[in-house]
């Protein structure tokens, strides 16, 4: 009775069952999880970090400005831009191409093209060196005057996004453009919030946008201007507060997703670098299965604290009056195969979340 009692399959089963539960019904959810150790780590998260295009807002937006900065020829400097952007994913980059777009589709071959990491882009065309960029690369360029701070200030704190084509002496043309919040990244920040869970949005925009997107969808704080790396360093220092999540769709976000205790990568519009770096993928880039992940993660712990403690106290109970000679085989046989099957009914319980 006493090696009957003593047989650990209750306690072995008691995790495996639960995790495995806990997976299964965030894939119904339509959150992948990438293994138990994600699930498990879930329900102490602290920090939640986002990255804005295509997480925060719809990755999908639009041109709304275009002015000519140099004794150029209009076309010609929205054709350049289009050819630029043309070698570029990026949601910015396809509007300033449906903007340019004459139906054709003609675009200047580009020799040379290079993505320059947080800033935009570079490349050859005619011979001639490009770039099509943010306020950042301009500075870098050394091509930032007075008069273009003050226009690009005017349009930054609009909540517009500006890139800038640029040559080697000059800035030729900015384009403005504008994203829209998902109405879901609200409900997703409340229900982070009531969860206890603080909010950070890191974008590489600029700091206007960037604080004016934060306070419509209740982020806690937002920092603009940021490179890949900076992004990692704000992951980093969050992290000595806590088990901090970063969530992303690009490829500039992919260092700060891997620092990450946690990554949630966007499985829609995410792209591959974002989504085989992360931990986590929301099939339908819907935030609000964030909260769901946290909610599952915390049932899914309590269910294993649960099923520990069944474990072992049915044992504990069984094993005294076998010891003092008051056992019965029935009650031995109960103490394992009764206490097997009620950690996985408990732990099947989560398929029900």
């Amino acid at each position: 009775m006493l090696l009957v009692i003593a047989c650990p399959c209750a306690l072995v089963i008691s995790t495996p069952v639960t995790v495995v539960s806990g997976l299964a019904a965030a894939a119904r959810h339509g959150i992948l999880i990438k293994g138990g150790a994600y699930l498990e780590e879930g329900y102490k998260l602290k920090w939640l970090a986002f990255d804005k295009t295509g997480t925060i807002t719809h990755g999908r937006p639009r041109q709304t400005d275009f002015e000519l900065l140099a004794d150029k020829d209009a076309a010609g400097c929205r054709r350049l831009a289009a050819s630029l952007a043309s070698r570029s994913d990026h949601p910015i980059s396809q509007a300033i191409i449906a903007a340019a777009s004459d139906g054709t589709d003609s675009y200047a071959p580009v020799d040379g093209f290079e993505a320059l990491a947080g800033l935009g882009t570079r490349g050859l065309i005619s011979g001639k060196p490009y770039w099509l960029g943010n306020h950042r690369l301009a500075h870098e360029l050394g091509h930032c005057s007075q008069e273009l701070e003050a226009r690009l200030g005017q349009l930054e704190r609009q909540g517009k996004t500006v890139v800038l084509l640029i040559d080697e002496q000059q800035v030729l043309a900015l384009f403005a453009v504008a994203d829209t919040v998902k109405d879901s990244s609200r409900d997703a920040i409340d229900a982070l919030h009531r969860l206890s869970i603080k909010t950070v949005m890191l974008t590489g925009d600029n700091a206007h946008t960037a604080k004016i997107i934060a306070a419509q969808v209740g982020i806690d704080q937002a920092q603009g201007n940021l490179l890949p790396t900076d992004k990692l360093k704000i992951v980093e220092k969050l992290s000595e507060e806590g088990t901090v999540g970063m969530v992303g769709d690009g490829t500039n976000d992919a260092p700060a997703l891997a620092r990450a205790h946690l990554g949630f990568a966007m499985g829609a519009m995410g792209s591959a670098t974002a989504i085989e770096t992360a931990d986590i993928a929301l099939m339908d880039d819907d935030l609000r299965k964030i909260p769901t992940f946290i909610r599952l993660s915390r049932a899914t712990n309590s269910a294993l604290a649960q099923n520990i403690f069944l474990a072992l106290a049915i044992k504990a109970v069984f094993l005294v009056p076998t010891l003092v000679g008051l056992g019965t085989m029935w009650m031995a046989v109960f103490a394992d195969v009764g206490a097997s099957l009620l950690v996985v009914g408990n732990g099947l319980k989560l398929l029900r979340k």
